[in-house]
């Protein structure tokens, strides 16, 4: 009989028996059985083959550093989250909800690719005339690409080794197995060694590779954590597959920023890039309407303007306290603030916040904007056509700058909008034509700027 151990999938450690919590990393019902492989002398060899070619000690200052090459994808929001375009030898990891778009952005990616450079998809989920039935349908040539429908890792090696590709796609590693080990595809084991060996591959033959993961009902990648560490790019697919609107962001980027974000809508020809983001986040009112307030946003070095809705309704003995899109425990602040500071009293209504498009907000630089959508629903009274609004407050009820807010302000301008209020901080030296700014220091102020006008 086979011999079973317990295999977390967080950090990859193992027990003899199951236990709730990993005794290695301390998380809690991590752990997955699986069958142990036997430490024959060819397991430790192909294991450690990497070591034996280890490259010799240099001193820092003596390595050559030169700049990384990029070449561009042909999708420019793509190369806006990679941080310019793929890198020789890189290694991303793209995951994202089922159907959401992940297998479509790469076929297109590789087809604009194959122009350039030799490229190989090798797809374990799908067969060669479905990957082909795909690209016919997404109007791609398809004559450069070439395409290996193969789950084997010892004979998807033996192609790469063959073909000789600058670009390579495994869609998915949880398809992947190894002959060398005799648990299932999909298990820890597996997705960490097929991973490892890929990542390898990609770095001595300089190949560019990208690994398709599978998400957790969480959301999060599936398989063990240590698939994000080995990766040098890790990327996330988001939004709703009832919109038509996608979201890439960067999680982790070892050749750029990590908080760029690329915006795809999804047409009958592939996913296609949105160079006007802001355009997706804003309500098209035909009148101002209370409760909602346009908030200036950063996603990377990219500004947006996004639209927060509030709605403050009577909520009887326990009140409610909602937000889409933003955090639901700085909202709770948030109101306390607004009631010690601003007189502004939310107590016995429901709060719901939301952000428009399916947008999701991290920067405290969406406070203000927030409060005052609150304070307009609470009042019943509209903001102006034209108002946006940014800035972080604190527990004391200053207002508090936000990183670049020129060219937030500039970006605001550039859409036509022509009253802003904004931290002290962020009010600009030199006028921004058709923009009226006030600049406030205290939450109590924005509200008397915001009541005047």
């Amino acid at each position: 009989m086979a011999k079973t151990i317990y295999t977390c999938r967080e950090c990859g450690g193992s027990n003899a028996k199951w236990l709730g919590q990993c005794p290695h990393c301390k998380a809690w019902n991590t752990l997955d059985e699986t069958v142990a492989e036997a430490a024959g002398p060819a397991t430790r060899n192909t294991r450690f083959q990497a070591l034996a070619r280890s490259q010799p000690v240099a001193t820092l200052s003596e390595i050559d550093a030169a700049e990384v090459a990029r070449t561009p994808t042909g999708q420019e929001e793509l190369d806006r989250v990679l941080g310019g375009g793929i890198v020789e030898g890189a290694v991303v990891l793209i995951g994202g909800d089922p159907g959401i778009g992940k297998s479509t952005l790469l076929l297109q990616a590789v087809d604009a690719l194959s122009s350039q450079m030799k490229v190989l998809y090798v797809t374990g989920e799908e067969s060669g005339a479905q990957i082909a039935l795909r690209s016919r349908r997404l109007g791609l040539s398809g004559q450069q690409v070439r395409v290996l429908a193969e789950i084997n890792l010892e004979k998807i090696l033996h192609a790469v080794d063959n073909e000789d590709p600058a670009f390579c796609v495994i869609d998915s590693i949880q398809t992947v197995y190894s002959d060398q080990l005799t648990s299932a595809p999909g298990s820890v084991a597996q997705v960490r060694e097929c991973a490892a060996q890929l990542t390898r591959v990609a770095k001595v033959r300089g190949c560019t590779m990208v690994l398709v993961g599978h998400v957790t009902k969480e959301g999060a990648l599936a398989g063990p954590r240590v698939l994000e560490h080995i990766v040098d790019t890790v990327l996330y697919f988001e939004g709703d597959t009832h919109s038509s609107f996608r979201l890439v962001r960067a999680i982790k980027n070892r050749f750029g920023a990590v908080n760029e974000i690329g915006v795809f809508a999804m047409t009958e020809k592939g996913l296609k890039g949105v160079s006007n983001p802001s355009a997706i986040f804003l309500s098209t009112h035909g009148e101002p309407v209370p409760g909602t307030c346009v908030l200036v946003t950063l996603e990377g070095t990219r500004p947006m303007l996004v639209e927060i809705q509030a709605l403050v309704d009577s909520g009887g003995p326990s009140p409610r306290r909602l937000s889409v899109g933003l955090d639901r425990d700085r909202l709770a602040m948030l109101l306390a603030v607004l009631h010690r500071h601003a007189g502004v009293s939310c107590m016995d209504q429901d709060v719901f916040v939301n952000a428009v498009g399916g947008v999701r907000i991290g920067e405290p630089a969406a406070d203000l904007a927030v409060l005052l959508a609150i304070q307009g629903s609470l009042r019943g009274k509209a903001l102006p056509r034209g108002f946006v609004a940014f800035g972080e407050v604190g527990l004391a009820g200053e207002v508090r700058p936000a990183p670049r807010g020129q060219e937030r302000l500039k970006e605001a301008a550039k859409l036509g909008f022509s009253v802003a209020v904004v931290p002290k901080a962020n009010a600009p030296k030199k006028a921004i034509e058709g923009l009226t700014i006030h600049a406030v220091e205290r939450i109590e102020q924005a509200i008397e700027v915001v009541r005047g006008l």
